[in-house]
């Protein structure tokens, strides 16, 4: 019994210092949440606006632009996919993953090639492992991004757009993130970025703004120079706004991840320490058992000497 005691001890100190860290890393999952939840409700209206511009320029113009005209036999498309640098945050980089998957089938029934862009050590690993081609990755900024790492996901993406599908443009431009919409619920989301789809657009608009002035634009010099400055600008707000968005959730999902981890070591360090209890009270028990059957196994000898 002495042996088994040292055995459930041993568990309990290891299981002891795991709690500790993942005690550690939940609450510093929840700290960045709140920060990383600012970051989305700051930049959400600057890319919302941005799409208004952009549907009201394409509205008010015949200008044919890759931001708004949808090309007649599509048979391109680029796949942005968004996970984490790193694990420990339960199913969240698995269910963006899944969600890319799907829309990549999706995509290819439709007879369309597929480009994929990859943000994230998780999604690098698991298109390398498979051994599948990947146009362009970036890694080590997925739980804490700038506008700048939005930039630069966002150049190579505007490129392939603006190229002709023969000298390996698209036609099309998908980005797959984990939107954040409670801190107990995260969503995998698949959007289409380019081109932008103006009756979706149009009418969202109608049903927010019900009863309200929308405002009239002027364009200068041109519909289309304005839509060529605005390219880049919508595609870096949306990217970047995606990877907020992704941010949170991660941060969101490692929280809760680390206090499932935190409960169930808790609950495995009460049922250890209740064996351990048996285990030593069963050794104090034939110990008791022990020095009476010696006190006994005397009595009766000296008896006899008698």
């Amino acid at each position: 019994m002495g042996a088994q005691l040292r055995v459930y001890k041993r568990r309990i100190k290891s299981i002891t210092a795991t709690k500790k860290i993942t005690k550690a890393m939940e609450m510093i999952s929840a700290s960045r949440i709140l920060k990383a939840q600012r970051q989305v409700a700051a930049s959400s209206p600057y890319a919302d606006e941005l799409t208004r511009a952009v549907t009201a320029v394409a509205t008010g113009s015949n200008t044919k632009h890759p931001l708004t005209t949808e090309t007649e036999n599509p048979t391109r498309a680029a796949v942005l996919l968004i996970t984490s640098d790193r694990g420990l945050a339960g199913g969240y980089s698995a269910n963006a993953i899944k969600a890319a998957e799907r829309l990549t089938e999706r995509l290819r029934s439709e007879g369309k090639e597929v480009d994929h862009y990859l943000v994230g050590r998780k999604a690098l690993a698991y298109y390398g492992f498979r051994e599948r081609p990947v146009a362009q990755s970036w890694t080590g900024f997925s739980d804490s991004p700038q506008y700048g790492n939005a930039k630069e996901v966002a150049a190579p993406l505007i490129e392939s757009v603006q190229q002709e599908t023969a000298d390996g443009g698209v036609d099309e431009l998908h980005i797959v993130f984990t939107e954040f919409v409670s801190m107990m619920t995260q969503t995998p989301v698949t959007r289409r970025l380019l081109p932008l789809s103006l009756d979706e657009v149009a009418a969202q608009e109608q049903a927010e703004n019900t009863g309200k002035i929308l405002p009239l634009y002027e364009f200068e010099p041109s519909a289309e120079g304005v839509l060529d400055a605005l390219l880049p600008r919508y595609v870096e707000s949306r990217v970047y706004n995606a990877l907020l968005q992704a941010a949170a959730s991660e941060h969101a999902a490692r929280r809760r991840a680390m206090k499932s981890a935190t409960d169930n070591a808790e609950d495995l360090i009460k049922s250890l320490t209740r064996l351990a209890n048996a285990a030593r009270q069963a050794d104090i028990t034939q110990e008791i058992s022990e020095i009476v059957g010696g006190a006994s196994a005397l009595a009766d000898a000296s008896a006899g000497s008698d």
